[in-house]
Formats: structure tokens, C-alpha cells, sequence
């Protein structure tokens, strides 16, 4: 697989569209189990927003990837704008005043800062790799999904299930 052409990343793009569309799936099912407590909550709703861009981005990024015929200029190109977008996005729903109170840094840190910048970041390196043919290419996109992967799923946990605690 050649981290500089988009051809060779079309299984890994249909994985991750498929797993990104299940889980938003599933974290909509659990936020309806939990609207009203949900809502109730000061910090919830935007930490329920957090979660989903972090499930929608691997989406929009898979899709971005399976577009035929683009160059890789171009691709570069969108990665670096969603990246960038999904980076002030995330830095806006989860600064960390709106952290709450008894919730550790360290989980913060863990379950909502470290996906988001991991997130962002790898997808504009992956960028920026295709402009340039270096940084190792779209293999930075694989460290990013999977991070904001487990950090959904942990932000999800909370939400469906810690919440009723």
C-alpha cells in the first residue's frame, strides 16, 4: 500500500465509513435513552456533540478517500481543511473550562482532549503529507481513527451508562 496514492486505501476508507456510520448509529440510540438527564446537564450536551464529531470525522475523511479519480493534491488538500475544521470544532465544544468539576484531569485528558487533537492533528499531517510526499502520507490516518474511535466509545460509555451512576 503506497502512503501517497488514494487507490490503495479504499478497503481501509470502506472499514472505516461502515464502523464510523455504526457508531454514530449507536450513540444516537444512547443519547435517547438518556436525553432528559442529557440535557439537564451543564457540560452533557456539548460532551454528546464531541462524541459524535469524533465518529463523523472518520466518516467524512473515509469518504474524502473513496471520491475517484482526484488527484492527491486535491486530497491533500480536503484533508488539511477537515482536519483544521475538525480541530476548532472539538477545541470549541471541549476547552478545558467546560471540563466539570468532578471530572479528573487525567480523564479529561485521556477520553476528550487527547482524541481531538490526535484526531486533528493526524488528519492535517496526512495532509500535508500528500502536498508534500513526506510525513509518512496517510499513514498518520490510521493512529487518528483508531484514537477517536476508543475515545467515543469511552465518551459514549459515559453517557449511556456512568451517567445513571
Amino acid at each position: 500500500m503506497d502512503a501517497y496514492r488514494a487507490e490503495g486505501w479504499a478497503d481501509f476508507a470502506v472499514a472505516v465509513a461502515g464502523a464510523g456510520a455504526a457508531l454514530a448509529g449507536l450513540l444516537f440510540v444512547a443519547l435517547s435513552i438518556n436525553l432528559e438527564r442529557i440535557l439537564a446537564g451543564r457540560r452533557l450536551p456539548a460532551r454528546a456533540a464531541h462524541t459524535l464529531v469524533l465518529l463523523a470525522t472518520p466518516l467524512v475523511v473515509a469518504l474524502v478517500l473513496l471520491v475517484p479519480g482526484q488527484s492527491e493534491r486535491a486530497l491533500g488538500i480536503e484533508l488539511v481543511a477537515v482536519g483544521a475544521t475538525t480541530g476548532l470544532l472539538l477545541a470549541a465544544l471541549n476547552h478545558p473550562g467546560r471540563r466539570a468539576p468532578q471530572q479528573p484531569l487525567t480523564w479529561w485528558l485521556i477520553a476528550e482532549a487527547l482524541p481531538a487533537v490526535a484526531l486533528s492533528g493526524t488528519t492535517i499531517v496526512a495532509g500535508a503529507g500528500l502536498l508534500t510526499t513526506s510525513l509518512s502520507g496517510l499513514y498518520w490516518l490510521v493512529a487518528g481513527i483508531v484514537v477517536a474511535f476508543v475515545g467515543a466509545l469511552l465518551n459514549a460509555w459515559v453517557l449511556l451508562v456512568e451517567i445513571l451512576r
